[in-house]
This record gives structure tokens, sequence and C-alpha cells, in this order.
């Protein structure tokens, strides 16, 4: 079992948000709190310290008093951009990294990840009918290996997991734990859902 004095939680912030119609998913307003306090609130308990990656708004973001770090690549390249800049910048052994618009992560999501490792590879969410690779439990061992797929070009987070001999762990018993807020649509449904 992984220790939580040495994992970072991370909120992936950082994506242009194109089904959204551009706006920034992490500052969004559910029942009157943006999204991704929603994701620190749960992650908290379970970590060392949070960070932010961001690529814009970035007030808004460091008024949380919390670190917002920005992609060192160019031009929203993806998640994998984001989760280099913090590995590259945060001192940890671990990073639990997760989405701004999920808010509902369960509390023992370390817990259970944590327990399916095996050595440094990474291990994600599958939620019984499919992956959520940026949810995931990362060792910082894995930096240079995703620095160079990056510098391959590559985006790909589920390929690059694999890569590196990462697998999911079964969440099918919280599968609602991890639905994403991607669209205006999905944000109604949640403000309307106690």
């Amino acid at each position: 079992m992984i220790k939580k004095d040495v994992v970072t939680g991370v909120i992936l912030a950082g994506g242009k948000a194109s089904r959204m119609g551009g706006q920034d998913k992490g500052l969004l307003s559910l029942k009157g709190k943006p999204l991704w306090e929603y994701v620190a609130h749960a992650m908290a308990p379970q970590v060392e310290h949070i960070v932010i990656s961001a690529n814009r708004n970035m007030e808004c973001y460091r008024a949380s008093g919390l670190l917002v770090i920005e992609d060192q690549l160019a031009d929203f390249p993806g998640p994998l951009a984001g989760m280099l800049s913090v590995m590259q910048q945060c001192e940890s052994e671990w990073f639990l990294f997760s989405p701004c618009d999920t808010p509902y992560i369960p509390d023992d999501l370390v817990e259970r990840l944590s327990a399916e490792c095996q050595n440094t590879n990474p291990v994600w969410v599958h939620d019984g009918e499919r992956d959520h690779p940026t949810i995931a439990l990362v060792n910082r061992a894995n930096t240079p290996l995703l620095q160079d797929y990056l510098s391959r070009g590559e985006r790909r987070v589920m390929l690059f997991m694999r890569e590196v001999g990462g697998h999911s762990v079964d969440f099918s018993d919280k599968k609602e734990s991890f639905v994403n807020v991607n669209t205006p649509e999905d944000l109604a449904h949640w403000q309307e859902k106690a």
C-alpha cells in the first residue's frame, strides 16, 4: 500500500473544453462551487499535497492558494503534457491524476489503485464499461518515459500507460463516481441531481 505522504494529487484543468464551447471546465459552477473544488475536496484526505495543472485563468486557480503549473508544451497537446509538467516540477514519488470535470471521484481512490500497483507501473480506473486513463496513479520514475513519448509526437494517454506496463483497476462497483461533465447538458443534469 502506498502511503498518502508520498502522493501528490493533481487536478487536470488544462484542456480546451471544446465540447463545453471552450469554457474553462474547472471553473464551471456546480451547485455554487467550481468543478475543480469538488475534485480537490475528494482528493484532499487521500494525498499529501494538491496541485492544479492549468493553461488559462491562472489567477482564478492561484487564488485557491494551491500551486498551479502550466504545460511546458504549447498548443494544448493534451493531458499527458500537463502530467509531464507536474511530474517535472513537483518533488513527489507518486501522483494521483484526475480531470477537473469528474467531481465525484471516490474517497478510496488512492487506496484501491495503490493496492493494485506493481513496482512503478501506472494504474488507472476502469468503471466496468470504459477506461479512465487520466484518473491514474503514476510514479515519478515514468517521467523520462513520458517525455520521450511526447517528443515522438504521441499524445494518446492509453497508449502511453500500456506502453510503460500499466494496467487498469476495476471500479465497476462505483461507476457513477467517474461520470464526466463534458457538455452543458451534463452540467445541467448534475445541477438537478441531489
